[in-house]
């Protein structure tokens, strides 16, 4: 069913992973430059294809088994994304590309909370009707 309360974390998971990438930004060059996702295929690749699997997983609700297993390679991905993020503010040395790191940094985090509440809902869901499958 789609108006399941996994529905509203999935599109706001697909919100955060295709919306905020353009308007929140990644990080600030020396030159003042502000440098979104937008501007490198690898990062907008990686949060398309995230909200992508998110707006995927809505519509398979008639099938939960395969809804959790999407939306546990959505969380595994959003962390490979979380770790192009690290890696990239910890080899970089003092100021030679990075001057500062933005909000959008962050937006995997906030993407992988919200896939993270989706799927508890998605295995409720599994746990009652298997718990109403008992009873006949």
């Amino acid at each position: 069913m789609l108006q399941r309360i996994q529905t509203i974390y999935l599109l706001c998971a697909a919100g955060v992973s295709a919306g905020l990438i353009f308007v929140l930004h990644l990080w600030v060059t020396n030159e003042g430059i502000n440098v979104f996702a937008k501007d490198d295929i690898l990062y907008l690749g990686l949060f398309l294809g995230s909200a992508l699997l998110s707006l995927i997983t809505i519509f398979m609700y008639k099938n939960r088994k395969s809804q959790f297993v999407l939306g546990r390679l959505n969380i595994i991905l959003n962390f490979i994304l979380l770790g192009f993020f690290v890696y990239l503010s910890l080899n970089i040395s003092g100021e030679t590309a990075v001057s500062e790191k933005g909000i959008g940094m962050f937006l995997p985090i906030v993407s992988i909370v919200f896939l993270a509440l989706a799927n508890k809902a998605i295995k409720k869901d599994e746990d009652l009707v298997k718990s109403v499958d008992r009873l006949r």
